[in-house]
């Protein structure tokens, strides 16, 4: 069996004290309870270096076997986004008035959603995340990706707390299917549209649905 050697480098991390790491977590927590989602955005502009911060943020998540299996487009092109509204609309109205059962369109009710999705062309940036399910390298070979989706999951998690910490608002969307988005943004044929991500500041006014979140007690168990 052939060994292959691997380079090591000493961990940058820094030791805090128990204090720290409370008020820390605490300080997190609070910033992460205020966020929400939104669909009315401001036109407001938003720097690039901010989009390319959260973007490499994102890019910074565990994967795979190091795979980095993914890929994001930012887009504040308004003839781009128009074009990604009125194809996902397509998509949107299809879901709507075919492919949702009664239970899901009761489920989407209380938030107050339709197939018209105007923020894609009045927020200032639309981040689409593509999962790559391989890499082709410089000779045309494929290396394979593994764990792709939970890894991308990660990345986009990642990705909005980035942009929540910045002050900026998002919203996740997930029309289906998204194989536009491809086409549109031009993308290779290995990549599957995993989601869009809609940035930027709300809109004046913005109200948003009166929901909760599960406590702590719902949705953590302890073993002690």
């Amino acid at each position: 069996m052939v060994s292959k050697e691997h380079n090591f480098k000493p961990l940058e991390f820094e030791y805090r004290d128990e204090p720290s790491l409370i008020e820390r977590s605490e300080q997190f927590l609070s910033l992460m309870k205020k966020r929400r989602t939104v669909r009315s955005f401001s036109s407001r502009k938003v720097p690039e270096s901010v989009i390319a911060n959260a973007i490499e943020i994102a890019g910074s998540a565990p994967s795979g076997a190091n795979m980095q299996p993914w890929h994001f487009v930012a887009v504040s092109s308004q003839s781009v986004k128009k074009q990604i509204r009125e194809a996902a609309e397509i998509e949107e109205r299809k879901l709507y008035e075919h492919r949702a059962s009664d239970e899901w369109l009761d489920a989407l009710a209380p938030l107050g959603t339709d197939a018209n999705k105007p923020f894609l062309e009045t927020a200032p940036w639309l981040i689409a995340v593509f999962a790559q399910k391989f890499t082709l390298d410089d000779q045309g070979k494929k290396h394979k990706h593994y764990y792709t989706p939970e890894s991308v999951g990660i990345a986009t998690g990642f990705l909005i707390a980035a942009l929540h910490q910045a002050g900026l608002a998002t919203l996740t969307h997930t029309p289906s299917p998204m194989s536009f988005l491809r086409t549109v943004l031009d993308r290779p044929e290995h990549e599957k549209p995993f989601l869009l991500l809609v940035a930027g500041y709300p809109a004046e006014n913005t109200t948003v649905p009166d929901i909760e979140k599960k406590s702590a007690e719902m949705l953590m168990s302890w073993k002690t």
